[in-house]
């Protein structure tokens, strides 16, 4: 795993934009296609800002899957992640092919068939976020680190919920569901290559705890530093509690 810290979350996005749209060209090239994982919530506005608009992306070549998504939760709700890659992705770059996580009726069922179409092919590149709890998709401490099934419906734990509330997803935290369908830790790290992008202050905990303390199903993130190709990128606020001697770049 690389860490590449930015000034800024614009540059850091950027940068990871940079890094991920070049690696769609080279798979795309390779193989004629993509299949990607793309992740969701207000850390990622300025990556897929820039990802949208990056150019010699052969977007009608790529295959979407995403993370995870609420169990419950209508499409027409501002907080659902489907509604979420539609306005930020989808229509932006007129994928057409795509696999939404339908949380509304047998979150169990849309877990096996979703997880039954990923794992047909290989994942090229799967984006990311952690969680201020240092969760991974919706993998929140303690994690399972062990299931080989591809999504999970996971409970949500308090501190998971509160940040969708002070994101502004949810007017009060007895509005944020308590499950979730989410792609395990061990699908995540199946993908040949990983990029996260995790700015802000409010993520410098995490980010210290997963990269610096124990590789630990409390601090599911960290799993990501057994992973050969991932790389992560901050921003000066959330490598603020790092130790020194990380080069800002």
């Amino acid at each position: 795993m690389q860490i590449r810290i930015l000034e800024d979350k614009v540059a850091a996005g950027r940068a990871a934009a940079e890094h991920a749209a070049n690696s769609l060209r080279v798979a795309i090239k390779a193989q004629g296609a993509a299949r990607i994982v793309a992740a969701t919530g207000a850390s990622q506005f300025e990556f897929l800002e820039a990802l949208t608009s990056a150019p010699g992306v052969a977007w009608d070549c790529v295959e979407l899957f995403h993370l995870d998504e609420y169990v419950g939760l209508p499409i027409t709700h501002p907080a659902s992640f489907r509604k979420y890659l539609l306005d930020r992705l989808i229509q932006k770059t007129r994928i057409t092919q795509y696999h939404f996580l339908d949380g509304e009726s047998d979150p169990q069922g849309v877990a096996k068939k979703v997880g039954s179409e990923l794992l047909s092919k290989p994942v090229d590149i799967a984006f990311a976020g952690i969680g201020e709890n240092g969760h991974l998709a919706f993998n929140d401490p303690p994690a399972d680190f062990q299931s080989e099934e591809s999504y999970l419906v996971v409970a949500l734990d308090e501190a998971c919920r509160q940040q969708q509330v002070n994101e502004g997803w949810f007017a009060k935290l007895a509005d944020v569901p308590a499950k979730a369908i989410s792609m395990s830790i061990r699908q995540i790290l199946r993908a040949k290559e990983i990029i996260a992008v995790v700015p802000e202050a409010r993520k410098a905990r995490a980010v210290k705890t997963c990269f610096e303390g124990e590789i630990s199903p409390l601090a599911p993130a960290s799993i990501l530093r057994t992973h050969a190709n991932a790389t992560v990128y901050l921003d000066k606020e959330s490598a603020s509690l790092l130790r020194s001697g990380i080069t800002v770049v």
